[in-house]
Protein backbone atom coordinates (compact mmCIF):
# COMPACT_ATOMS: atom_id res chain seq x y z
CA UNK A 1 0.00 0.00 0.00
CA UNK A 2 1.09 3.66 -0.50
CA UNK A 3 1.93 5.17 2.54
CA UNK A 4 3.13 8.42 1.02
CA UNK A 5 0.11 11.44 2.68
CA UNK A 6 -2.17 13.10 -0.49
CA UNK A 7 -3.35 16.00 -0.47
CA UNK A 8 -7.47 17.40 0.28
CA UNK A 9 -8.69 21.08 -0.25
CA UNK A 10 -7.81 22.70 3.05
CA UNK A 11 -5.31 19.88 4.42
CA UNK A 12 -3.20 16.53 3.92
CA UNK A 13 -4.87 13.10 4.22
CA UNK A 14 -2.75 9.72 4.65
CA UNK A 15 -3.88 6.21 3.79
CA UNK A 16 -6.54 5.09 5.64
CA UNK A 17 -4.49 2.52 7.64
CA UNK A 18 -5.37 3.96 11.38
CA UNK A 19 -2.49 6.96 10.59
CA UNK A 20 -3.79 10.17 9.57
CA UNK A 21 -1.75 13.54 9.56
CA UNK A 22 -2.32 15.74 11.95
CA UNK A 23 -3.19 18.58 9.05
CA UNK A 24 -6.21 16.36 7.66
CA UNK A 25 -7.49 15.99 11.80
CA UNK A 26 -7.68 19.76 11.60
CA UNK A 27 -9.39 19.67 8.20
CA UNK A 28 -12.14 17.63 9.44
CA UNK A 29 -12.55 19.53 12.56
CA UNK A 30 -13.35 22.39 10.73
CA UNK A 31 -16.28 21.26 9.83
CA UNK A 32 -19.26 20.38 12.36
CA UNK A 33 -20.35 16.86 13.65
CA UNK A 34 -23.39 14.94 12.65
CA UNK A 35 -25.48 14.81 15.94
CA UNK A 36 -25.00 10.83 16.83
CA UNK A 37 -26.05 8.02 14.40
CA UNK A 38 -29.11 7.01 16.57
CA UNK A 39 -30.62 10.52 16.23
CA UNK A 40 -32.67 10.95 13.12
CA UNK A 41 -34.24 13.80 11.75
CA UNK A 42 -38.46 14.49 12.59
CA UNK A 43 -40.69 14.33 10.45
CA UNK A 44 -40.58 13.26 6.82
CA UNK A 45 -37.37 14.54 5.92
CA UNK A 46 -35.24 12.34 4.21
CA UNK A 47 -31.72 11.88 5.75
CA UNK A 48 -28.42 12.60 4.47
CA UNK A 49 -25.74 10.74 3.51
CA UNK A 50 -23.43 11.94 6.85
CA UNK A 51 -27.10 11.66 8.92
CA UNK A 52 -27.35 7.67 8.35
CA UNK A 53 -25.43 5.34 10.45
CA UNK A 54 -21.45 5.13 9.71
CA UNK A 55 -21.14 1.40 9.57
CA UNK A 56 -24.03 1.91 6.69
CA UNK A 57 -21.24 4.57 4.64
CA UNK A 58 -19.02 1.56 3.55
CA UNK A 59 -21.96 -0.37 1.41
CA UNK A 60 -23.42 2.66 -0.18
CA UNK A 61 -20.12 3.67 -1.76
CA UNK A 62 -19.19 0.48 -2.80
CA UNK A 63 -22.05 -0.23 -4.05
CA UNK A 64 -23.44 3.14 -5.48
CA UNK A 65 -20.17 4.18 -7.08
CA UNK A 66 -17.68 2.45 -9.53
CA UNK A 67 -14.12 3.00 -9.01
CA UNK A 68 -13.08 5.08 -11.33
CA UNK A 69 -16.02 7.68 -11.12
CA UNK A 70 -15.62 7.37 -6.85
CA UNK A 71 -12.08 8.60 -8.27
CA UNK A 72 -12.59 10.96 -10.47
CA UNK A 73 -15.18 12.49 -8.24
CA UNK A 74 -12.49 12.34 -5.10
CA UNK A 75 -9.96 14.47 -7.88
CA UNK A 76 -12.60 16.93 -7.87
CA UNK A 77 -11.93 17.98 -4.15
CA UNK A 78 -8.59 16.60 -3.29
CA UNK A 79 -5.45 15.89 -4.44
CA UNK A 80 -3.73 12.86 -4.37
CA UNK A 81 -1.17 10.23 -5.98
CA UNK A 82 -1.76 9.09 -9.17
CA UNK A 83 -0.91 5.89 -8.09
CA UNK A 84 -3.26 5.13 -5.12
CA UNK A 85 -4.98 2.29 -4.76
CA UNK A 86 -8.75 1.73 -4.62
CA UNK A 87 -8.61 0.44 -1.56
CA UNK A 88 -7.30 3.30 -0.16
CA UNK A 89 -9.62 5.82 -1.68
CA UNK A 90 -12.50 3.98 -0.75
CA UNK A 91 -11.92 3.82 2.89
CA UNK A 92 -11.10 7.84 2.61
CA UNK A 93 -14.55 8.27 0.87
CA UNK A 94 -16.03 6.16 3.47
CA UNK A 95 -14.44 7.87 6.49
CA UNK A 96 -15.12 11.31 4.95
CA UNK A 97 -19.39 10.49 4.97
CA UNK A 98 -19.48 10.57 8.83
CA UNK A 99 -19.27 14.22 8.69
CA UNK A 100 -20.17 17.01 6.19
CA UNK A 101 -17.51 17.82 4.12
CA UNK A 102 -16.98 19.03 0.36
CA UNK A 103 -16.64 15.06 -0.59
CA UNK A 104 -19.98 13.87 1.56
CA UNK A 105 -22.01 17.04 -0.36
CA UNK A 106 -20.82 16.06 -3.62
CA UNK A 107 -21.10 12.19 -2.95
CA UNK A 108 -24.99 12.90 -1.67
CA UNK A 109 -25.78 15.26 -4.43
CA UNK A 110 -24.81 12.70 -6.64
CA UNK A 111 -26.59 10.08 -5.22
CA UNK A 112 -29.98 12.02 -5.36
CA UNK A 113 -29.83 13.24 -8.73
CA UNK A 114 -28.92 9.49 -9.92
CA UNK A 115 -31.36 8.00 -8.13
CA UNK A 116 -34.61 10.34 -8.42
CA UNK A 117 -36.84 8.17 -9.90
CA UNK A 118 -36.41 5.60 -7.11
CA UNK A 119 -37.06 8.21 -4.60
CA UNK A 120 -40.12 9.38 -6.01
CA UNK A 121 -41.33 5.55 -6.01
CA UNK A 122 -40.15 4.51 -2.44
CA UNK A 123 -41.76 8.48 -1.36
CA UNK A 124 -45.25 6.32 -1.59
CA UNK A 125 -44.03 4.45 1.30
CA UNK A 126 -45.56 5.73 4.57
CA UNK A 127 -44.54 3.00 6.84
CA UNK A 128 -42.12 0.65 7.94
CA UNK A 129 -43.64 -2.46 6.46
CA UNK A 130 -44.46 -0.95 3.27
CA UNK A 131 -40.85 0.27 2.54
CA UNK A 132 -39.77 -3.36 3.65
CA UNK A 133 -42.34 -4.57 1.11
CA UNK A 134 -40.86 -1.89 -1.61
CA UNK A 135 -37.09 -3.06 -0.34
CA UNK A 136 -37.83 -6.86 -0.91
CA UNK A 137 -39.04 -6.07 -4.21
CA UNK A 138 -36.51 -4.23 -5.69
CA UNK A 139 -33.93 -7.02 -4.73
CA UNK A 140 -35.73 -9.30 -7.02
CA UNK A 141 -33.40 -6.89 -9.98
CA UNK A 142 -29.85 -6.42 -9.24
CA UNK A 143 -29.73 -3.53 -11.37
CA UNK A 144 -32.22 -1.73 -8.86
CA UNK A 145 -30.56 -2.29 -5.40
CA UNK A 146 -28.56 0.64 -5.36
CA UNK A 147 -31.14 3.22 -5.97
CA UNK A 148 -33.47 0.86 -3.53
CA UNK A 149 -30.59 0.74 -0.86
CA UNK A 150 -30.47 4.55 -0.97
CA UNK A 151 -33.70 5.08 -0.99
CA UNK A 152 -34.48 2.87 1.86
CA UNK A 153 -31.63 4.23 4.66
CA UNK A 154 -32.29 7.87 3.71
CA UNK A 155 -36.71 7.28 4.01
CA UNK A 156 -38.07 9.18 7.32
CA UNK A 157 -39.66 5.48 7.69
CA UNK A 158 -36.65 3.49 8.45
CA UNK A 159 -36.72 2.16 11.79
CA UNK A 160 -33.23 0.85 13.16
CA UNK A 161 -34.82 -2.99 12.57
CA UNK A 162 -35.09 -1.84 8.89
CA UNK A 163 -32.07 -0.48 8.91
CA UNK A 164 -30.23 -3.60 10.21
CA UNK A 165 -32.35 -6.06 7.77
CA UNK A 166 -31.21 -4.35 5.02
CA UNK A 167 -27.42 -3.92 6.14
CA UNK A 168 -27.56 -7.98 6.28
CA UNK A 169 -29.45 -8.18 3.22
CA UNK A 170 -26.91 -6.27 1.76
CA UNK A 171 -24.02 -7.82 2.99
CA UNK A 172 -25.23 -11.34 1.99
CA UNK A 173 -25.86 -9.67 -1.02
CA UNK A 174 -22.15 -8.65 -1.77
CA UNK A 175 -20.88 -12.09 -0.86
CA UNK A 176 -23.25 -13.48 -3.52
CA UNK A 177 -21.87 -11.17 -5.71
CA UNK A 178 -17.86 -12.07 -4.82
CA UNK A 179 -18.79 -15.97 -4.92
CA UNK A 180 -20.35 -14.68 -8.49
CA UNK A 181 -17.17 -13.19 -9.79
CA UNK A 182 -15.11 -16.42 -7.96
CA UNK A 183 -17.22 -18.13 -10.49
CA UNK A 184 -16.80 -15.78 -13.41
CA UNK A 185 -12.86 -16.10 -12.54
CA UNK A 186 -12.88 -20.21 -12.96
CA UNK A 187 -14.94 -19.17 -16.24
CA UNK A 188 -12.72 -17.46 -17.77
CA UNK A 189 -9.43 -19.58 -16.67
CA UNK A 190 -11.30 -22.00 -18.08
CA UNK A 191 -12.41 -19.95 -21.29
CA UNK A 192 -8.93 -18.60 -21.95
CA UNK A 193 -7.76 -22.90 -21.47
CA UNK A 194 -10.13 -23.19 -24.45
CA UNK A 195 -8.87 -20.87 -26.09
CA UNK A 196 -5.24 -21.73 -26.11
CA UNK A 197 -6.76 -25.11 -27.21
CA UNK A 198 -8.30 -23.83 -29.99
CA UNK A 199 -6.10 -21.84 -30.95
CA UNK A 200 -3.43 -24.68 -31.21
CA UNK A 201 -6.30 -26.65 -33.51
CA UNK A 202 -6.50 -23.41 -35.28
CA UNK A 203 -3.11 -23.27 -35.95
CA UNK A 204 -2.66 -27.12 -36.88
CA UNK A 205 -5.44 -26.69 -39.47
CA UNK A 206 -4.10 -23.45 -40.92
CA UNK A 207 -0.75 -25.87 -41.30
CA UNK A 208 -3.37 -28.73 -43.26
CA UNK A 209 -4.75 -25.87 -45.10
CA UNK A 210 -1.44 -25.00 -46.08
CA UNK A 211 -0.46 -28.77 -47.15
CA UNK A 212 -4.10 -28.70 -49.15
CA UNK A 213 -2.96 -25.44 -50.99
CA UNK A 214 0.33 -26.68 -51.96
CA UNK A 215 -0.99 -29.91 -53.35
CA UNK A 216 -4.05 -27.82 -55.17
CA UNK A 217 -1.51 -25.91 -56.49
CA UNK A 218 0.02 -28.98 -58.27
CA UNK A 219 -3.08 -30.28 -59.07
CA UNK A 220 -3.56 -26.77 -60.84
CA UNK A 221 -0.53 -26.85 -62.86
CA UNK A 222 -0.23 -30.57 -64.28
CA UNK A 223 -4.26 -29.42 -64.99
CA UNK A 224 -2.74 -26.79 -67.13
CA UNK A 225 -0.96 -28.44 -68.91
CA UNK A 226 -3.35 -31.22 -69.98
CA UNK A 227 -5.78 -28.16 -71.24
CA UNK A 228 -2.18 -27.08 -73.20
CA UNK A 229 -2.04 -30.62 -74.73
CA UNK A 230 -6.00 -31.15 -75.62
CA UNK A 231 -6.00 -27.60 -77.03
CA UNK A 232 -2.82 -28.58 -79.46
CA UNK A 233 -4.66 -31.84 -79.79
CA UNK A 234 -8.29 -29.54 -80.87
CA UNK A 235 -6.08 -27.41 -83.16
CA UNK A 236 -4.36 -30.54 -85.30
CA UNK A 237 -8.27 -31.64 -85.32
CA UNK A 238 -9.50 -28.45 -86.39
CA UNK A 239 -6.68 -28.49 -89.15
CA UNK A 240 -7.96 -32.33 -90.36
CA UNK A 241 -11.67 -31.01 -90.02
CA UNK A 242 -10.86 -28.16 -92.68
CA UNK A 243 -9.21 -30.43 -95.04
CA UNK A 244 -12.15 -32.77 -94.78
CA UNK A 245 -14.39 -29.98 -95.56
CA UNK A 246 -12.17 -29.14 -98.47
CA UNK A 247 -12.50 -32.45 -100.15
CA UNK A 248 -16.23 -32.39 -99.55
CA UNK A 249 -16.60 -29.12 -101.27
CA UNK A 250 -14.68 -30.75 -104.27
CA UNK A 251 -16.81 -33.63 -103.96
CA UNK A 252 -19.60 -31.11 -104.44
CA UNK A 253 -18.37 -29.22 -107.36
CA UNK A 254 -18.10 -32.83 -109.09
CA UNK A 255 -21.81 -33.08 -108.21
CA UNK A 256 -23.24 -30.05 -108.85
CA UNK A 257 -27.62 -31.48 -108.67
CA UNK A 258 -26.11 -32.69 -104.75
CA UNK A 259 -28.02 -29.97 -102.88
CA UNK A 260 -30.96 -30.13 -104.77
CA UNK A 261 -31.36 -33.75 -104.76
CA UNK A 262 -30.94 -33.16 -100.79
CA UNK A 263 -33.68 -30.46 -100.45
CA UNK A 264 -35.93 -32.91 -102.77
CA UNK A 265 -35.31 -35.73 -100.38
CA UNK A 266 -35.58 -33.18 -97.56
CA UNK A 267 -38.85 -31.90 -98.68
CA UNK A 268 -40.47 -35.31 -99.88
CA UNK A 269 -39.78 -36.55 -96.12
CA UNK A 270 -41.55 -33.68 -94.86
CA UNK A 271 -45.01 -34.22 -97.43
CA UNK A 272 -45.04 -38.04 -96.01
CA UNK A 273 -44.74 -37.02 -92.35
CA UNK A 274 -47.60 -34.35 -93.49
CA UNK A 275 -49.73 -36.67 -95.34
CA UNK A 276 -49.78 -39.34 -92.53
CA UNK A 277 -50.76 -36.58 -90.20
CA UNK A 278 -53.42 -35.53 -92.68
CA UNK A 279 -54.76 -39.05 -92.87
CA UNK A 280 -55.10 -39.96 -89.16
CA UNK A 281 -57.07 -36.54 -88.78
CA UNK A 282 -59.34 -37.74 -91.86
CA UNK A 283 -59.95 -40.93 -90.71
CA UNK A 284 -60.97 -39.38 -86.89
CA UNK A 285 -63.18 -36.90 -88.53
CA UNK A 286 -65.03 -40.33 -90.95
CA UNK A 287 -65.50 -41.68 -87.49
CA UNK A 288 -66.91 -38.20 -86.13
CA UNK A 289 -69.45 -37.93 -89.56
CA UNK A 290 -70.58 -41.54 -88.98
CA UNK A 291 -71.42 -40.67 -85.36
CA UNK A 292 -73.34 -37.35 -85.89
CA UNK A 293 -75.45 -39.25 -89.14
CA UNK A 294 -76.35 -42.06 -86.09
CA UNK A 295 -77.49 -39.30 -83.81
CA UNK A 296 -79.20 -37.13 -86.59
CA UNK A 297 -81.24 -40.61 -87.80
CA UNK A 298 -82.50 -41.41 -84.29
CA UNK A 299 -83.48 -37.69 -83.44
CA UNK A 300 -85.59 -37.90 -86.54
CA UNK A 301 -86.86 -40.86 -85.75
CA UNK A 302 -87.65 -40.04 -82.34
CA UNK A 303 -89.58 -36.64 -82.98
CA UNK A 304 -91.35 -38.38 -85.81
CA UNK A 305 -92.92 -40.63 -83.39
CA UNK A 306 -93.28 -37.77 -80.33
CA UNK A 307 -95.22 -35.48 -83.96
CA UNK A 308 -97.08 -38.92 -84.41
CA UNK A 309 -98.32 -39.43 -80.43
CA UNK A 310 -99.16 -35.71 -80.42
CA UNK A 311 -101.03 -35.75 -83.41
CA UNK A 312 -102.98 -38.59 -82.38
CA UNK A 313 -103.55 -37.02 -78.79
CA UNK A 314 -104.94 -33.52 -80.88
CA UNK A 315 -107.52 -35.63 -82.23
CA UNK A 316 -108.87 -36.91 -78.89
CA UNK A 317 -108.77 -33.67 -77.63
CA UNK A 318 -112.88 -32.52 -76.86
CA UNK A 319 -113.72 -29.66 -79.04
CA UNK A 320 -113.81 -26.33 -77.55
CA UNK A 321 -114.89 -22.92 -78.95
CA UNK A 322 -112.90 -19.80 -78.41
CA UNK A 323 -115.11 -17.71 -80.19
CA UNK A 324 -113.09 -16.25 -82.85
CA UNK A 325 -110.10 -14.71 -80.33
CA UNK A 326 -107.13 -14.48 -81.66
CA UNK A 327 -104.17 -16.94 -79.79
CA UNK A 328 -100.43 -16.27 -80.12
CA UNK A 329 -97.84 -18.85 -79.69
CA UNK A 330 -93.96 -17.87 -78.32
CA UNK A 331 -91.57 -21.01 -79.18
CA UNK A 332 -92.51 -24.39 -79.82
CA UNK A 333 -91.07 -26.76 -82.19
CA UNK A 334 -91.11 -26.06 -85.95
CA UNK A 335 -92.32 -29.15 -86.84
CA UNK A 336 -95.21 -28.69 -84.53
CA UNK A 337 -96.58 -25.01 -85.85
CA UNK A 338 -98.80 -26.80 -87.98
CA UNK A 339 -100.85 -29.03 -85.48
CA UNK A 340 -100.85 -25.79 -83.10
CA UNK A 341 -102.48 -24.19 -85.36
CA UNK A 342 -105.17 -26.66 -86.52
CA UNK A 343 -105.86 -27.65 -82.39
CA UNK A 344 -106.87 -23.19 -82.47
CA UNK A 345 -108.87 -23.26 -85.59
CA UNK A 346 -110.53 -26.28 -84.80
CA UNK A 347 -111.47 -24.53 -81.55
CA UNK A 348 -112.91 -21.59 -83.43
CA UNK A 349 -109.52 -19.33 -82.82
CA UNK A 350 -107.66 -17.37 -85.36
CA UNK A 351 -103.59 -18.51 -85.09
CA UNK A 352 -100.58 -16.33 -85.07
CA UNK A 353 -96.87 -17.88 -84.40
CA UNK A 354 -93.56 -15.76 -83.06
CA UNK A 355 -90.52 -18.81 -83.00
CA UNK A 356 -89.12 -16.60 -80.04
CA UNK A 357 -85.77 -14.87 -81.58
CA UNK A 358 -84.42 -18.20 -83.46
CA UNK A 359 -84.88 -16.80 -86.68
CA UNK A 360 -87.49 -14.11 -86.76
CA UNK A 361 -86.64 -10.40 -85.07
CA UNK A 362 -87.67 -10.11 -81.69
CA UNK A 363 -89.14 -6.50 -82.01
CA UNK A 364 -91.99 -8.04 -84.29
CA UNK A 365 -93.04 -9.81 -80.66
CA UNK A 366 -94.37 -6.12 -79.59
CA UNK A 367 -97.22 -6.16 -82.43
CA UNK A 368 -98.04 -9.62 -82.36
CA UNK A 369 -98.12 -9.63 -78.68
CA UNK A 370 -100.78 -6.36 -78.76
CA UNK A 371 -103.16 -7.95 -81.42
CA UNK A 372 -103.08 -11.19 -79.89
CA UNK A 373 -106.05 -11.87 -76.92
CA UNK A 374 -104.06 -14.52 -75.61
CA UNK A 375 -100.36 -15.71 -75.40
CA UNK A 376 -98.54 -19.16 -75.22
CA UNK A 377 -95.45 -19.41 -74.47
CA UNK A 378 -93.18 -22.01 -74.75
CA UNK A 379 -91.07 -21.58 -72.10
CA UNK A 380 -88.98 -24.42 -72.89
CA UNK A 381 -88.14 -23.49 -76.66
CA UNK A 382 -87.48 -19.97 -76.90
CA UNK A 383 -84.81 -17.43 -75.63
CA UNK A 384 -83.76 -15.83 -72.08
CA UNK A 385 -84.43 -12.69 -74.04
CA UNK A 386 -87.75 -13.39 -75.68
CA UNK A 387 -88.96 -14.75 -72.20
CA UNK A 388 -88.30 -12.00 -70.49
CA UNK A 389 -89.81 -9.55 -72.93
CA UNK A 390 -93.23 -11.94 -73.63
CA UNK A 391 -93.54 -11.77 -69.40
CA UNK A 392 -93.28 -8.36 -69.39
CA UNK A 393 -95.68 -6.83 -72.01
CA UNK A 394 -98.29 -9.29 -71.03
CA UNK A 395 -97.69 -7.65 -68.04
CA UNK A 396 -97.85 -3.94 -68.90
CA UNK A 397 -100.84 -4.67 -71.52
CA UNK A 398 -102.82 -7.06 -69.58
CA UNK A 399 -102.77 -9.24 -72.05
CA UNK A 400 -103.24 -13.25 -70.48
CA UNK A 401 -100.46 -15.49 -70.65
CA UNK A 402 -99.68 -19.10 -70.31
CA UNK A 403 -96.12 -20.74 -69.94
CA UNK A 404 -95.46 -24.27 -71.20
CA UNK A 405 -92.79 -26.33 -69.99
CA UNK A 406 -93.56 -28.90 -72.81
CA UNK A 407 -93.89 -27.85 -76.44
CA UNK A 408 -96.19 -31.17 -76.97
CA UNK A 409 -99.32 -30.93 -79.21
CA UNK A 410 -101.24 -32.37 -76.57
CA UNK A 411 -100.29 -29.96 -73.77
CA UNK A 412 -100.95 -27.02 -76.18
CA UNK A 413 -104.30 -28.79 -76.76
CA UNK A 414 -104.98 -28.67 -72.74
CA UNK A 415 -104.06 -25.02 -72.74
CA UNK A 416 -106.57 -24.31 -75.75
CA UNK A 417 -109.54 -26.49 -74.08
CA UNK A 418 -108.89 -24.37 -70.44
CA UNK A 419 -109.06 -20.94 -72.66
CA UNK A 420 -112.01 -22.14 -74.42
CA UNK A 421 -114.25 -23.25 -71.05
CA UNK A 422 -113.24 -20.73 -68.97
CA UNK A 423 -112.81 -17.36 -71.29
CA UNK A 424 -109.15 -17.18 -70.44
CA UNK A 425 -106.97 -19.47 -68.38
CA UNK A 426 -105.32 -17.26 -65.76
CA UNK A 427 -101.67 -16.48 -65.94
CA UNK A 428 -99.13 -19.21 -64.64
CA UNK A 429 -97.91 -22.24 -66.18
CA UNK A 430 -98.82 -25.35 -67.02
Amino acid sequence: MNDRPFHVAGGTIAPPSGHFSPQFDRHLNEVPRNPPPETRPGGSRRRKLWEIPHKFHCPVVGVCFECAELRGMMAKVMHFPRETTDFVLHTTAVSACEERTRLSELLHKTLERRFQPALRRFAACKSSSELRTAWQQACRDAHQIPAALWATWTHPACDARLEQDVYADIHMIQHQVGAGARADLRARQALTAEKAAGQRELARQRSELETLRRQHAEENAGLQRRIAELRSALVASDARGAEAQAELDALRRRLPDLEERDALVAQCDGLLRRNAELNGRLAEQDGEIGRLREFARYAEETLESLAREDDGLADTLPCADLGGKCVLCVGGRSGNVHSYREVVEQSGGRFMHHDGGIEESLHRIDGVVAAADLVICQAGCISHNAYWRVKDLCKRTGKPCMFVRSSGVSSFGRVIGAAARKGHPPDGVA
